[in-house]
């Protein structure tokens, strides 16, 4: 590790001034996406920062989309999300959204496909989009968010805007604004990161049958029977029997479970099995090593499913996922705090942006198990969860809301990221229509906004239909 005790003083200098906008978004995954389509409707200024040279974020690295329907099969997430996976369809590349009993509903789509599909919505609704940018500081006067500080192959610049969403995933730009921020559960243990990867020549047929003869010991572990017949497109998880044998036959293997996700693409199987304990998905090092360790691991789970699982036999490997995905690291502390018991209770908040109803889903951050709890329907995620504390003309979408480590295991898979994003977005817009700061938009007027564009609330559920 370097020395973290050793420091050196940056001088005082004058920075450029790159762009003033209306609205800016920092990151383009799931939540900024959607958090620019949705501001930029009336015309805004707004541009979106993102630090790879892509957009999607975790849409791009084989994960299928979890939690548009909810746990009675009705569709919860609606809006501007499913605009975006209508454009996908029209290209092949998405499919139905398919109930689970095990994730509630999955959405397979095609990486690549996203990257470009998310990329031409923009650009066609007029968002300004830069890649190649990370947020390295934040510029305060006094609680006022003004802007940030950006680095780049240009060096160190600033961009002012009126009011800015933090879609980082991380609560970058809040945690340098001054938010006070919580990281993993009360020992600071947060969820592994996995690195996925993908398969190519896999008989998924054979795969698929060969499911019926496995003796189901675990509840959770099985291929709904909604996908038999569905172009071979399904996930598995399961197959502990393989692994214990693989495991006594002298194979290492870091999960208990094996997880498959079908491609939309014949013969290709993406792969959520690798698994690195103790990776700070904000710290570089950390992060090197989990890329390093994810990239090793693939070796045996690679050969393990060539020699253990049916349908794998002639399966090579294809590509690695872009980068490793991270379930976890810093929640900010906002105006009010999600816990485990909102979810359970299935609670309705009168300040609701939107709907989810994921279970607790927590990797647990030692070990290779997993836990899920269900709630029996849906539950609302609350507008003043999506404002900090302290700082003004910020609003956060995405896995780092204001919520326990708990409650973030069930609000940080992509369809509910999705639907908060478009709130954000639309409650930035209606902060700079209405001359107040983000945090003190009117919410009925929020709620009314959100409905009448498509998306999915409780109170309004007989409008919406």
């Amino acid at each position: 590790m370097s020395n973290l005790q050793k420091t050196i003083t940056e001088p005082a200098r004058e920075i450029q001034v790159r762009k003033e906008v209306d609205v800016l978004v920092v990151g383009g995954g799931p939540s900024g996406i959607t958090a620019a389509l949705a501001a930029v409707e009336d015309g805004l200024n707004v541009l979106l920062l993102e630090s790879r040279s892509f957009l999607g974020g975790n849409m791009t690295i084989g994960l299928p989309i979890l939690g548009f329907l909810g746990q009675k099969g009705n569709q919860i997430i609606k809006g501007i999300p499913q605009k975006f996976i209508d454009r996908l369809k029209a290209v092949d590349a998405s499919s139905e959204h398919r109930p689970c009993p095990l994730h509630m509903s999955l959405t397979l789509v095609e990486p690549e496909a996203v990257k470009t599909v998310a990329l031409e919505m923009l650009q066609e609704a007029g968002v300004e989009v830069m890649f190649y940018t990370f947020c390295s500081d934040a510029i305060m006067e006094g609680d006022d968010l003004k802007g940030i500080i950006i680095e780049s192959k240009a060096g160190r610049e600033a961009i002012l805007a009126k009011t800015i969403i933090d879609c980082t995933g991380d609560a970058d730009v809040a945690y340098r604004s001054g938010v006070p921020c919580e990281y993993g559960n009360e020992t600071g243990g947060v969820q592994p990161p996995t690195l996925m990867f993908c398969l190519g020549g896999v008989d998924t047929e054979k795969l698929r049958l060969s499911i019926a003869e496995e003796p189901r010991t675990y509840l959770t572990d099985f291929i709904p029977a909604e996908y038999f017949g569905q172009n071979n497109q399904f996930i598995v998880v399961g197959l502990r029997s393989l692994i214990q044998k693989a495991a006594e036959e002298g194979l290492h293997l870091p999960v208990e479970r094996t997880i498959i996700i079908t491609g939309l693409r014949k013969g290709e199987a993406w792969i959520n099995m690798t698994r690195i304990n103790g990776v700070n998905g904000t710290d570089p090092e950390s992060l090197s090593h989990g890329e390093t360790e994810g990239r090793r691991q693939i070796h045996n789970i690679q050969k393990y499913l060539i020699e253990y699982v049916p349908g794998f036999e002639n399966a090579y490997f294809l590509k690695t996922a872009p980068f490793v995905g991270i379930r976890e690291t810093r929640r900010i502390n906002g105006q009010y705090t999600m816990t485990q018991e909102d979810i359970l209770s299935c609670r309705h908040f009168e300040d609701a942006i939107a709907v989810a109803s994921y279970p607790l889903d927590i990797h647990h951050p030692q070990g290779g198990g997993c836990t899920l709890v269900w709630c029996g329907d849906c539950y609302d995620i609350p507008f003043r969860s999506l404002i900090p504390q302290k700082v003004k003309n910020l609003i956060v979408a995405g896995r780092s809301i204001s919520t326990t480590h708990e409650a973030m295991s069930a609000i940080r898979v992509m369809a509910p990221c999705m639907a908060m994003g478009e709130a954000a977005g639309r409650a930035a817009k209606l902060a700079i229509r209405t001359g107040v700061p983000v945090g003190e938009v009117s919410v009925e007027q929020l709620q009314a906004e959100l409905v009448e564009s498509g998306a999915f609330l409780r109170d309004f559920e007989e409008v919406n239909e």
